[in-house]
């Protein structure tokens, strides 16, 4: 199942056309794509029998919109791939390392993002869309409690996340206006030949930047939502952000930044792509501490 936001409300990609699922199911299910993870069971059930209205293409000129615009709760994980933590100058966790990012940061898949003073990172991850309620999960049943996966961005002023005595301002440098986007479509787990292992990655500019596999994460997607759930219950429409590889800008030489006028996309296999081009945020506090911003992350 395939699930897009298109001009705010719900739609279900069917064959090589959409559907509109409060029309097609005759108002059992609501337009507003954020309660489509309430009923994501239910929803999965009707979407498998669906013999209903003609399925148009999908047009032109639509707002292609977050497929999670409200989540509750944004979590998002820190070092999780070997070769970022190297790159970071950090010691390998025991356990995943856990923020969050709030929930006025999030966007959709081919925006105009403004940027703040500072350092803005780029970091391409797997984000994984809880569709039930999880409370003391175990990993080896964690996969039932997802409803989907969808492409996201973490990305990162590196002042703000690393200022402060000690560093601690993770959540608020990377939950910037536009900072969280998601999208173009949340794919449910069953569509992927093995959904703890598909690539993902960005370019900027058309300068790839990064590339993996969601199989080298040091934390795969049971543990973590095993870990979380052990502390928290997640909720449906959740989002966890599952951490990024190697190869973001902060810690290459020379830095690679974002600018305004830069184009970066983001893809994560079997999901598709996002498109992001950025300007100058006109507002705002200008610099944080730059000699604290030393790790990435």
């Amino acid at each position: 199942m395939r699930i897009y936001n298109v001009d705010g409300r719900a739609t279900l990609s069917v064959g090589d056309g959409i559907v509109d699922i409060e029309d097609a199911s005759a108002g059992a299910f609501s337009s507003d794509p954020q309660t489509v993870f309430d009923r994501w069971d239910e929803v999965g059930r009707w979407a498998a029998e669906f013999r209903g209205a003609p399925v148009a293409p999908l047009p032109t000129g639509v707002h292609i919109q977050s497929p999670v615009p409200r989540p509750r709760q944004i979590f998002a994980i820190g070092i999780n791939y070997a070769l970022h933590v190297e790159e970071s100058g950090l010691e390998m966790p025991s356990t995943p390392t856990v923020f969050a990012k709030f929930p006025a940061s999030i966007t959709g898949p081919y925006e105009s993002i403004a940027l703040p003073d500072g350092a803005v990172d780029f970091e391409a991850e797997l984000v994984v869309v809880i569709g039930a309620h999880a409370d003391r999960v175990a990993s080896d049943d964690a996969w039932r409690y997802v409803a989907g996966l969808t492409v996201g961005q973490d990305l990162s002023e590196r002042y703000t996340q690393w200022s402060g005595s000690p560093p601690q301002q993770m959540s608020l440098g990377k939950s910037f206006a536009g900072f969280s986007p998601l999208g173009p479509a949340v794919v449910s787990p069953d569509e992927f030949p093995d959904p703890d292992d598909v690539a993902l990655g960005c370019s900027v500019n058309g300068t790839v930047m990064q590339q993996a596999r969601t199989s080298d994460m040091i934390f795969s997607v049971p543990v973590l939502i095993e870990y979380i759930s052990g502390i928290v219950p997640l909720l449906p429409g959740d989002v966890i952000f599952t951490g990024t590889p190697s190869g973001v800008g902060f810690t290459r030489t020379p830095q690679v930044l974002l600018t305004p006028g830069d184009e970066l996309t983001t893809y994560v296999e079997g999901i598709g792509e996002m498109r992001h081009t950025f300007t100058k945020r006109s507002d705002g506090p200008s610099t944080q501490v730059k000699d604290q911003a030393t790790c990435s992350g």
